[in-house]
């Protein structure tokens, strides 16, 4: 695999985001106003609960935990179905097709230079804050490197839902609402606007073997819960390993049916 010509595509991504700054700031913005409303939201179902713990998380535990999955969120997000469904509805697909590299590969790589951005601008600034404020709540040692190992099975996970989510609109040449089933399903189901640990039992018994929570609550689950066994972090990696791999041949084999749909309407 010539590397060299992936990080071409990252080092285009991270200077064309780095020429968007002001977009940037507004992000940052609304990620804050986002979690006052999440503060507020959360500290009056604690008040009218009347109790410190509810479903085993203090109001404390809930709010780092939402803390983190908005870093994670703004450091893994890439608008891959937005990106597809431009492409396929002005006729710009064909000419990425002609590109000397797998549109897959290509359309992932264009977007890497993103999560260098957003790692250093939102994650790494959140995740120091959030240890120096809350003073030992995230344990710091060898669950960071299985942290880590987590959240680039995540990204993976989460690339290949988005790509295929977006090859359906091969065929609905539809972006908008296809788009935002997928980011409901997905932030509802994978932890990252409420914690699993506040649904019902049956349905999270449900949720925990399904792809969506491997994106947001396996990482936050490792890296947040001190006591977790090795076995546990095994099983939780292991589960996502299973879902990366299976959503990549999922992904690749739709898109060489699908691709027989395309039509041209742009110019």
């Amino acid at each position: 695999m010539n590397v060299k010509k992936y990080l071409t595509l990252t080092r285009a991504g991270i200077i064309e985001a780095l020429q968007f700054r002001l977009s940037m700031f507004v992000m940052v913005i609304g990620n804050m106003l986002y979690l006052i409303v999440v503060y507020y939201l959360w500290k009056s179902i604690y008040d009218s609960a009347g109790t410190d713990i509810v479903n085993g998380m203090t109001f404390y535990d809930t709010m780092i935990y939402l803390v983190l999955a908005t870093a994670l969120f703004n450091f893994m997000e890439m608008y891959t179905v937005w990106d597809m469904g431009r492409a396929i509805q002005s006729g710009k697909i064909v000419l990425d097709l002609l590109k000397p590299m797998e549109y897959r590969k290509y359309l992932f790589w264009s977007f890497s230079g993103s999560f260098v951005t957003q790692f250093f601008f939102t994650f790494l600034p959140t995740f120091i804050v959030v240890s120096v404020v809350t003073k030992g709540a995230i344990h710091l040692g060898i669950n960071l490197l299985y942290f880590v190992v987590a959240v680039a099975f995540a990204v993976s996970i989460n690339y290949s839902i988005d790509f295929i989510v977006g090859t359906i609109c091969l065929y609905t040449e539809s972006i908008w609402g296809i788009n935002i089933m997928k980011q409901v399903i997905v932030l509802l189901l994978s932890g990252a606007t409420i914690p699993l640990a506040f649904f019902p039992d049956k349905l999270r018994d449900v949720v925990e073997y399904l792809p969506f929570q491997s994106i947001y609550n396996a990482p936050l689950s490792i890296l947040l819960e001190k006591e977790k066994e090795f076995e546990d972090v095994a099983r939780v990696i292991g589960l996502q390993a299973v879902w990366c791999v299976a959503l990549i041949i999922l992904g690749k084999l739709f898109w060489k049916v699908s691709i027989r749909q395309i039509t041209v309407n742009g110019g």
